[in-house]
């Protein structure tokens, strides 16, 4: 794994280029694989343009590690053709990751980036690790903090149900004790008048 990690390197120019690690453990899928493709097309370099390639390496790690939100484990499907006719073949989110968890993120990142012949070069710059392990450990690495997720405030309608959702569920748990209270004063008083 890690011989195919280091092949492709030759033909990368590496001169003026940072070595960026990103690390996958309990981050969101899509997330991450936007930012990841930030960095590589070098959007985040005031010298972008579109049709240069000056993006950095991106070394991922922790690939086994990643998230994903909803139901997507078992919904998402990755379809593709054999050649042969009715040969449409699928897998499931959950099962590729079994197999192969970069190839989850590979994909992920390869689907944001333009469709144009610098694709095959940001390919080559992108590096993903299924654990901590890396061959690259005599570069300059620099680890990328990803920004703080921003999360969106209820709609007004969802807060109310929320709360209501809320107190039915204290009541009826004031209820249940209550109810158990009631129970122990019938025991107490049964066993006054018994004696």
């Amino acid at each position: 794994m890690l011989q195919k990690a280091l092949a492709g390197i030759k033909r990368i120019n590496l001169e003026g280029l940072r070595w960026r690690v990103f690390d996958a453990k309990g981050q969101v899928l899509g997330r991450l694989a936007s930012q990841i493709s930030t960095v590589i097309q070098g959007k985040d370099k005031p010298t972008y343009a579109p049709n240069r390639e000056e993006g950095d390496m991106c070394i991922v790690l922790n690939a086994k590690d990643i998230c994903v939100t909803g139901r997507k484990l078992t919904d998402k499907f990755y379809r593709w053709h054999t050649g042969y006719i009715g040969h449409l073949k699928e897998r499931s989110l959950k099962d590729q990751m079994a197999k192969d968890p970069t190839e989850v993120i590979r994909k992920a990142v390869l689907r944001m980036l333009p469709r144009n012949k610098l694709r095959d070069d940001r390919d080559r710059k992108l590096r993903i690790f299924t654990n901590d392990e890396h061959p690259f450990a005599d570069r300059p690495l620099e680890p990328y903090v990803m920004p703080p997720r921003q999360v969106r405030e209820l709609r007004p309608r969802t807060r109310r149900a929320m709360i209501r959702a809320e107190k039915k569920a204290e009541q009826q748990q004031q209820g249940t004790n209550n109810t158990s209270k009631r129970k122990k004063n019938k025991d107490v008083e049964e066993e006054a008048v018994s004696t």
